[in-house]
């Protein structure tokens, strides 16, 4: 039952009809309108993402969107399912940990395309069609992986949230490098210089020798502890990689 298109009681978006109601056939449909969604998301920040805009985008009255959309939950979930679409899966190579990190990254890519996507993963919206291609796959790339599928699902959704929390972490970084009155090498010189005139003190000396130590791998140690450009690509590869060598059943 809806009330001027709005669901009166929980459903779930996947199972409604294209257009709630009778009437001649629906003038827009679900991709379009995730297409829109994305494009305003992807511009300007999913703080701009509105029934209104999302509804002059289309060429559609804002209250009729709600005719296909009833809820903004709705419309986030159209969002993450229509950029989950961008997956390219590749038939498991039988290596489920060289599989589980070229999936991370992909989603690492996808989502610094879609710099609004960490902010919307979440159980609520991560279950439609393009989703759940998605975690099937997962499951058949952990196929060689003697463990139960409950333990399974949850190796995905741990590397999917650490990919989640070191991206959102890039694009913070990001984002305060362009709004600095000065280089980011300025920024990171002057910071440096403090840490390390604070580990010259010698109340710090665990720290003081990890930072020396760097990564393990031959990369020198970072004075402020944060990887930057290129750095940060190999740091994500052993953040992942440790998690999945970690990760026993």
């Amino acid at each position: 039952m809806t009330t001027g298109g709005r669901p009166a009681e929980p459903e779930v978006i996947w199972a409604r009809p294209q257009r709630a109601g009778r009437g001649p056939r629906p003038a827009h449909s679900r991709d379009s309108i995730a297409a829109e969604a994305v494009r305003i998301a992807d511009e300007e920040g999913i703080e701009a993402v509105s029934m209104r805009r999302v509804a002059a985008g289309i060429g559609a009255g804002t209250m009729s969107l709600y005719n296909y959309v009833p809820r903004k939950d709705d419309l986030y979930e159209l969002m993450v399912d229509a950029v989950s679409g961008e997956y390219a899966l590749t038939p498991p190579t039988g290596d489920w940990r060289a599989d589980l990190l070229a999936l991370a990254r992909r989603t690492r890519e996808l989502m610094h395309r879609h710099p609004w996507l960490p902010r919307l993963l979440s159980p609520v919206y991560g279950f439609g069609p393009n989703a759940l291609r998605y975690l099937e796959h997962s499951l058949d790339c952990l196929g060689p992986l003697e463990a139960p599928a409950g333990e399974k699902l949850e190796l995905v959704a741990a590397i999917n949230g650490t990919v989640a929390t070191f991206v959102a972490s890039e694009l913070a970084l990001a984002e305060r490098a362009r709004s600095l009155p000065w280089s980011e090498a300025a920024e990171q010189g002057v910071r440096a210089a403090w840490i390390g005139s604070r580990l010259a003190t010698g109340k710090y000396p665990r720290l003081a020798a990890a930072l020396a130590a760097g990564s393990g791998d031959g990369e020198p140690g970072a004075e402020s502890g944060i990887p930057h450009g290129p750095d940060l690509t190999a740091h994500f590869d052993r953040t992942v990689g440790r998690l999945l060598t970690a990760w026993e059943p």
